[in-house]
């Protein structure tokens, strides 16, 4: 027999036994190479468990957790059993072996989603609102003004998504959605009372600030406490409760018809989902990711058991561990953010969000009430149900996708499939020989290019970069991404007419159709596919550091 011991960073590790060929007993395994992984820990590093065949057919199990601090950790991810007469032993998924987790995430989600359903209904809200409130506010005549309502959103929530990220981080993801809350009531409380513009325009700047912490909190949150299994489903209900919130904007509409006044009652219903989204997150668990990163060890194992059930602590604390999360590393700063170390990661981050906007969903939905008209659909809400309809409904689609096809795929489908809609609608306008069809074609592009916008690109981007980024980084790298999706949102606002005024609508929505296709050719050079992986997983893949951590393993062979 041999034992090896190895001194490494501090720790004295202890290699297990081995049988040579010469020394093995009949029935036993011989030579074989043992594998000891090193994983660093709030008391240093420790072992997380020797793998050998030896060990296995002596019935030990090794590497088990001790009670001390800096007790070991075995691979959760792996079950031991002896060896019959006629097998030898397996590793086995210990999801075969453990019993169903009794915690659940839903009702967290939930809360979450919250923040989503108002960034869709404060984005809505003031399309139907706007012509009401022009004439109230004395501002009718005045486009400028009315642009500046419009567009302060926008503004705040530039200002609002790149905050987001350092308040996440600062705080933690719960505290911060509380924080949030404030400047969505207060933005909406505002925008219903409001008696001029200047104070109409300060409420819908809050409310602004209030989105784009929400759309980059709310990704994250739900991507650091889903399970893997059901990560992509549960990451795609976002985008569908900012498609719900979209649509409840569009409801809470129709009365205003009848009543005029009525579009103070819908900038005030928003405070009620604003105050639910504050007891919500007082009483939800805290990122067990953000808490093992602060150092909180016992919190973030408080957070599992909350999240999960008992059962999965061990393993969720081995994936922290193994990820190299709660090191010495300080938290990243943004100029971090464009190192060598994380930059290519980042920027398919942002490039992601770029092409969904560049990619002309909002020229399309813009436009869509054009379209449908042309098809002999006068009705305004009519048209916007449609959309919203497909929008919805391709929606739900991807989430049930998600998790089976990969993000990655969905992605090319999506922006495929948006390429050809868009093609379809420049040619409805212009080639001659489809004239006697063009109004039925142009609304059969308007919703298959929806749909298709639904299926990924409109859900996968927010739920794949809290997945590709590394624990020390995601909160200011999505904050970061989503930056860019705003300011690239206000300025293809701001100049979009413009374009279409010069170049014409054919012209400019064969330049979208461009769009998808180099989008297509870049998500399948650069974006890696994430299903079913951890996101400690992902992380040491991606991360430079991860790999240098994961590589303290030693082999020691018979010489």
């Amino acid at each position: 027999m041999m034992r090896c011991a190895v001194k490494a960073g501090g720790a004295h590790v202890v290699i297990g036994e081995r049988r040579s060929p010469s020394s093995s007993s009949p029935g036993s395994i011989g030579s074989r190479r043992s594998v000891v992984r090193m994983s660093e820990g709030p008391g240093g590093f420790c072992c997380g468990g020797v793998r050998s065949r030896a060990a296995d057919l002596a019935g030990v199990e090794m590497g088990r957790p001790s009670a001390g601090a800096a007790g070991l950790f075995r691979s959760p991810r792996y079950g031991r059993v002896r060896a019959t007469a006629s097998a030898d032993p397996e590793d086995i998924p210990s999801d075969k072996l453990q019993a169903k987790s009794s915690g659940s995430v839903l009702p967290y989600v939930g809360v979450a989603c919250l923040g989503a359903i108002l960034f869709g209904y404060h984005l809505g809200v003031v399309n139907g609102a706007l012509e009401y409130l022009s004439k109230d506010l004395g501002i009718a005549e005045n486009a400028v003004l009315q642009g500046w309502v419009v567009s302060t959103t926008l503004a705040g929530a530039t200002v609002g998504s790149f905050t987001g990220g350092t308040l996440a981080d600062k705080l933690g993801r719960t505290r911060t959605f509380i924080l949030d809350a404030i400047p969505l009531a207060v933005g909406a409380f505002l925008s219903a009372t409001a008696q001029d513009v200047r104070t109409m325009i300060i409420g819908r700047l809050l409310a602004g600030i209030g989105i784009g912490i929400s759309s980059a909190l709310v990704p994250l949150y739900i991507s650091e406490i889903s399970p893997t299994e059901i990560r992509g489903a549960l990451g795609s209900i976002n985008q569908l409760f900012i498609c719900i919130g979209i649509l409840a904007a569009l409801v809470a509409g129709l009365p205003l018809a009848q009543n005029p006044a009525w579009w103070r009652t819908m900038f005030g219903i928003s405070v009620v989902p604003s105050i639910l989204l504050a007891l919500g997150m007082a009483v939800s668990p805290e990122s067990p990711r953000w808490l093992f990163q602060q150092g909180k060890i016992p919190q973030a194992e408080a957070a599992i058991k909350k999240l999960y059930g008992k059962e999965k602590v061990t393993e969720v604390m081995y994936d922290l561990k193994a990820s190299g999360q709660g090191s010495n590393e300080p938290d990243a700063s943004w100029f971090d953010l464009f190192s060598k170390r994380y930059w290519k990661v980042v920027s398919v981050g942002a490039a992601l969000f770029l092409f969904q906007q560049l990619a002309g969903i909002n020229a399309v939905v813009y436009y869509s009430t054009s379209v449908f008209r042309s098809a002999g659909i006068a009705s305004d809400v009519a048209a916007s149900a449609l959309v919203g309809a497909a929008n919805v409904f391709g929606t739900m689609i991807a989430s049930s996708l998600m998790d089976k096809q990969g993000r990655k795929s969905l992605l090319i489908t999506s922006f495929s499939g948006m390429a050809a809609s868009m093609l379809l609608l420049s040619l409805s306008f212009t080639w001659k020989a489809l004239a006697p069809y063009s109004g039925t074609l142009a609304v059969v592009g308007t919703v298959l290019y929806v749909l298709s916008f639904a299926l990924g690109a409109g859900p996968v981007p927010a739920l794949l970069l809290p997945e590709i980024f590394a624990s020390r980084i995601r909160a200011k790298a999505v904050a970061l991404s989503l930056g860019m999706h705003w300011v690239s949102n206000f300025f293809i606002g701001l100049y979009f007419l413009s374009v279409v005024n010069k170049f014409g609508i054919s012209t400019v929505y064969l330049g979208f159709a461009s769009v998808c296709a180099l989008a297509v050719l870049y998500i399948a050079g650069n974006v890696v596919e994430t299903k079913g992986r951890s996101l400690e997983e992902i992380e040491r893949e991606l991360s430079p550091a991860s790999k240098v951590d994961a590589s303290n393993a030693f082999l020691v062979s018979d010489e």
